[in-house]
């Protein structure tokens, strides 16, 4: 099934934001006590989350005037339509008390099923670009295949195998898991999404072609922008304490984390074509290539996405990974340093940047500052499997894989040792 990504921007009434963020207060402190919110009954969300932005903290100190607004964001399995019924339809007491202090939100005779969605889908934004970690798997697919690994592990560890074949191993854990009807649904095929190497050599054809385009764009972002670009130069050490602090309250609860970022777009339609461009590529490899759990040989992150809003002037980033925020930003710093500098180049206040591609995110002192001095605070945050890094989803599809195939000694072998 495919999975889709759902972002939607609502102005907030002005003397109602006090009393929103109290009531997502309330929901994170029910998630913290391990109390679900109503919509996890739909067991079709893998992540959601609500942020209030243009409240509290300025960022970078912007002092334009801005309306408090509540972003929501939502991965789930299926189609927008489709879930945005079910969502307003199933679990309407959330989805009223939430946004009951958002402007143009039904009046309570009148909110109806139909009503709701129509407000939702008003203040929908497209996205710029998304990632998936574990295409075509679905929560309970998710789920079950956990399940299946646990249940093999404990199999396994019932008896001694000592001097039993790694194929005959497979043959028994085969025939014991068939015989359990909790595990029914391996009736059904299963495969693990494999790179599309037409797509892969058609977009580096296209990238081959537009080559000489390409290099005159660098020169012309470099001589005549980049240079002139205000940097960010901050350190750590330079940051507001005390904001530092509250990010910090919302993080390491889990083996999962979450990452909230807003920016705002550098002036001038080159800045626009190259940030566009660089999504449009995201978008490519994303299609093509990243397809097995690994985000520029990044292998920690389950949902991301970028936004752009506001006329294209401001950008969002919204991230689900595992691990620490610090060893999450490192790894993008190793892997994928210049699509990340190559994006966020043309967002103010970056650290400085040569041909849009080199400097940015390699200073990595000043761009771990950066990034936090433009992270958000995640008022709440959502996640359907707590305990599963990506790894772990992408490693029990394959387990269920292997485990259906008839394999040879040596194959049985590396199948056990993905258990």
């Amino acid at each position: 099934m495919r999975q889709s990504s759902v972002t939607i921007i609502v102005p907030v009434i002005q003397n109602k934001v006090d009393d929103l963020l109290k009531y997502l207060g309330k929901i994170k402190k029910d998630l913290d006590k391990g109390i679900p919110p109503e919509f996890e009954k739909l067991d079709i969300i893998h992540f959601a989350r609500w942020v209030v932005i243009d409240h509290g903290k300025s960022y970078i100190n912007d002092p334009t005037p801005r309306v408090p607004k509540l972003v929501f964001v939502v991965d789930f399995d299926g189609e927008v339509d489709a879930f945005l019924k079910s969502f307003c339809k199933d679990t309407s007491d959330i989805l009223d008390n939430v946004y009951q202090f958002c402007e143009g939100f039904p009046v309570s005779d009148q909110r109806t099923s139909d009503s709701r969605v129509a407000f939702l889908e008003k203040h929908m934004v497209k996205d710029a670009a998304v990632y998936i970690g574990a295409p075509g798997r679905t929560v309970r697919q998710i789920k079950e295949e956990w399940k299946l690994r646990n249940h093999i592990r404990k199999y396994l560890d019932s008896r001694s195998w000592q001097d039993v074949s790694a194929h005959t191993i497979h043959k028994k854990i085969k025939e014991e898991v068939l015989h359990n009807n909790e595990f029914s649904f391996l009736s059904k095929r299963a495969k693990m999404p494999g790179i599309n190497w037409l797509g892969l050599i058609f977009l580096g054809l296209i990238l081959i072609a537009l080559l000489p385009l390409i290099i005159i764009w660098l020169l012309i972002v470099h001589f005549f922008y980049e240079k002139k670009d205000v940097n960010f130069t901050k350190k750590r050490s330079g940051l507001d304490s005390h904001y530092l602090t509250e990010l910090e309250k919302y993080e390491d609860f889990k083996n999962q984390n979450q990452f909230t970022q807003l920016v705002d777009m550098k002036e001038g339609k080159v800045r626009l074509i190259t940030i566009k461009a660089m999504f449009a590529l995201s978008k490519g490899l994303i299609r093509f290539v990243f397809v097995q759990g690994k985000l520029m040989g990044i292998p920690t992150i389950h949902f991301a996405k970028w936004v752009m809003f506001e006329d294209n002037s401001r950008v969002l980033f919204f991230s689900n990974f595992d691990g620490s925020w610090q060893q999450y930003l490192g790894d993008f710093i190793d892997n994928s340093g210049w699509g990340l500098t190559g994006i966020f180049s043309n967002t103010k206040v970056f650290p400085k940047t040569n041909f849009l591609l080199t400097g940015g995110a390699y200073d990595e002192e000043h761009f771990l500052a950066w990034s936090r001095n433009s992270e958000l605070v995640t008022n709440v945050w959502y996640t359907a499997y707590p305990d599963l890094s990506i790894k772990n989803v992408n490693n029990n599809t394959k387990i269920r894989v292997q485990l259906m195939k008839s394999l040879s000694e040596r194959q049985a072998a590396k199948f056990l040792k993905l258990i």
